[in-house]
């Protein structure tokens, strides 16, 4: 058994109905085990059965009986369904990229049972519950990420789940790459002959694109903590204004996400005598008679750090619109034609096309990307003599002038350098994908999505994103450490402790590539969050 499924997770029943986003991710991260419910093989045995009965009247339905996109004039045999739906499988092997990670594909496959657990796309209860078992056995399709338009469902990536229930690609399975006929041996299981519409239902979906969705939001959700979190302690290691914090300017502005990210900076501000409110800052007001006076603190901080609740808020409000997208999808039956027991029916349309997927992942890469982009400002501020409030150089310790280190360390320059790039990416990777519809397969596929192009370009501005944030929290760190973390507040001085543990104060130069890996990891995992909050 793989060290994954070693440990306990997460135990799904499903309907097609309710899985959540955060089920998902926790069996693509850290495994469990999956079933059909009763309710849901009901309705799977009663469609398959109409479907059973159109076929033997010899009615002519797409990619049952007919071919495929514009061979749908086509008309075959009952005879030939089955090989009809082998042959899919097949000629859909053209994929290419690097192959899925190990969460991405478990998504994809429990996302792929969830949908057609919903009951209307006619296949039979055996297929899903094969799907199943290898997903509880962590049998794990090699998926070329590259290759689906996100039109007619993910067709490319999910012919490789299609083959691995019929023994005919390569697997990861107990770490090792494998033949999948070999691990279905070992698991004394036969490998699975099609009928008539499984391969498409299993191919013409959007399970591919959602894995990656599903991801995305989960950890654009931590994202948007730890960047109000950096916004707290940035403003502390600035002396900040914390009063642009306060209630009533954003009361007056009430963009849900907004006022969160705002209470939230409040209460990780609370306990600091680093930053002030106004009437702290500046406690008199008259100029004694003098005409001009030069304050010591400026009575506004820069708008990285004063209007970072309005970029952090925008990125809330928008997951708050892609998540209810995401759980749509996720719960529905998204492939073609459609069977309805009860007209009696079989009924051709286009669930499979990725439109919501690929327009809220286009959205949340533009959200994540400006994150990336207010995080590198506020970087500039605390690493520039300039603008940092009395702090060193690029965050190098405090060294005497007749020090014989004087004038040798560089400290943060590379940080900042590599966290400049690394903004500089995100925001190329947020134009929009779902703009460049190409037409395709003999023009039957003459509009498509893209959503799978989308989702996969969320998810490399998502881990951006969290390099851009760890290069962000070490320095602030090392900016506390310098300004002096015990006049911090409880909330910064437990993450400012949690850092150190992984990461040492820099006292010299040094690499810090292994730090910022480090940082990345305590934030993919809630860390850092759970030290801000107490937990």
């Amino acid at each position: 058994m793989s060290e994954l499924l070693a440990k306990p997770g997460v135990q799904l029943d499903l309907d097609g109905s309710h899985l959540t986003i955060d089920e998902a991710v926790s069996l693509a991260r850290h495994g469990g085990r999956c079933t059909l419910s009763p309710e849901a093989a009901r309705r799977i045995e009663a469609t398959r059965a109409l479907k059973q009965d159109l076929i033997a009247r010899e009615i002519p339905i797409y990619g049952v009986t007919t071919g495929f996109g514009d061979s749908a004039h086509r008309q075959i045999s009952p005879a030939k369904a089955a090989q009809l739906q082998r042959n899919m499988l097949r000629f859909l092997g053209a994929g290419t990229g690097q192959t899925a990670s190990p969460e991405v594909t478990r998504a994809t496959m429990l996302m792929r049972a969830n949908c057609l657990a919903k009951g209307n796309s006619g296949v039979r209860l055996e297929l899903i519950e094969r799907l199943l078992e290898l997903l509880n056995h962590d049998v794990l399709p090699l998926i070329p990420e590259r290759g689906s338009c996100g039109a007619s469902g993910d067709l490319v990536p999910l012919s490789y789940v299609g083959r691995t229930l019929t023994g005919e690609t390569e697997v990861l399975y107990e770490g090792e790459v494998r033949e999948a006929s070999d691990v279905l041996a070992s698991l004394d299981l036969e490998p699975l002959e099609l009928e008539a519409k499984e391969g498409l239902a299993l191919t013409n979906g959007t399970s591919f694109m959602s894995a990656f969705a599903v991801l995305a939001v989960a950890d654009a959700r931590e994202l948007a903590f730890v960047s109000d979190l950096c916004t707290s302690m940035a403003s502390q290691a600035l002396l900040g204004n914390k009063g642009h914090f306060n209630a009533f300017i954003f009361e007056a502005k009430p963009h849900p996400g907004q006022i969160e990210s705002a209470r939230l900076i409040r209460s990780l501000l609370e306990g600091t005598t680093l930053a002030k409110d106004s009437e702290e800052l500046f406690l008199e007001g008259d100029l004694h008679g003098a005409g001009f006076r030069q304050l010591e603190r400026s009575v506004q901080d820069k708008y990285s750090i004063r209007c970072a609740p309005h970029v952090t808020g925008m990125l809330r409000d928008t997951l708050e619109w892609v998540e209810r997208w995401v759980s749509i999808e996720i719960n529905s039956s998204d492939d073609n034609p459609l069977f309805d027991p009860g007209a009696g029916r079989v009924q051709s349309g286009g669930n499979f096309y990725g439109s919501h997927v690929g327009q809220g992942m286009d959205s949340l890469k533009v959200a994540l990307a400006n994150l990336c982009d207010l995080l590198d400002r506020q970087l500039e501020l605390i690493v520039d003599e300039k603008f940092n409030i009395g702090l060193t150089p690029n965050l190098i310790p405090y060294i005497a002038d007749n020090d014989p280190e004087a004038g040798l360390h560089h400290g943060f320059k590379g940080m900042q350098l590599s966290c400049s790039a690394l903004t500089a990416e995100a925001l190329k990777l947020c134009n929009p994908a779902t703009i460049h519809s190409r037409s395709t397969e003999a023009h039957n596929q003459d509009k498509v999505s893209m959503g799978t192009i989308a989702a996969r370009d969320a998810r490399s501005i998502v881990e951006i994103a969290q390099h851009v944030a760890a290069i962000h929290m070490i320095a602030i760190c090392q900016a506390l450490d310098l300004r002096g973390v015990e006049q911090a507040s409880p909330a910064a001085r437990a993450v400012h402790a949690l850092v150190r543990t992984r990461v040492p104060f820099m006292d010299g130069d040094r690499r810090m590539d292994a730090d910022v890996a480090a940082v990345v990891e305590l934030i993919r995992d809630g860390a850092l969050s759970r030290a801000a909050l107490g937990g």
